[in-house]
């Protein structure tokens, strides 16, 4: 019998739907972030463009917005103005918190200032790899995408991941 569906033609393609498979579900894995909407954010220090020291717990009481994004990617650059506009319209409600993954201190800088990120709480990542984006606070959220998000309550649990810029405004309202 020959006809399309043979043994042997259907046992050929088995390999490459087993490699599909796995590799949507390494793309999966990799790109979850280990904190989701219900759970406590991890605390961390940094230091800040300024050189003051900073700890995420320091802003308990307050909305904050962990923004993970990059000088070299432009979806985040694309959406500074949009941060913009979010840190002037919620005011004291929203804390934006940005965590640059670079590999040089002048390109980071130029960006906060092109991109008139003028929120207090810069902090820089140093990587070896913007392949992984493997840095202290990127592996401890897990982070391997930019532009990523994490909406932290005033009790520091994660309230949203990832969420539309107008849902994150109605969040801290």
């Amino acid at each position: 019998m020959n006809s399309f569906f043979s043994s042997k033609r259907l046992n050929s393609l088995v390999p490459p739907i087993v490699a599909v498979i796995a590799l949507i579900g390494f793309r999966i894995w990799y790109f979850t972030p280990n904190y989701d909407e219900g759970e406590v954010a991890a605390n961390f220090s940094a230091e800040l463009l300024n050189g003051d020291r900073f700890e995420l717990s320091d802003l308990r009481g307050s909305y904050v917005l962990l923004d993970f994004w990059g000088s070299w990617c432009g979806p985040c650059r694309r959406e500074a103005p949009t941060l913009k506009a979010i840190h002037e319209e919620a005011g004291d409600r929203l804390a934006i918190v940005s965590v640059a993954i670079e590999r040089s201190a002048q390109n980071w800088q130029r960006a906060i200032e092109q991109d008139e990120r003028n929120w207090p709480y810069q902090i820089m990542e140093e990587t070896s790899s913007l392949k992984f984006l493997n840095g202290p606070i990127s592996d401890l959220y897990n982070v391997n995408q930019v532009p990523f998000h994490f909406l932290i309550d005033p009790d520091g649990m994660v309230v949203g991941v990832n969420r539309w810029w107008i849902e994150l405004l109605s969040a801290v309202e």
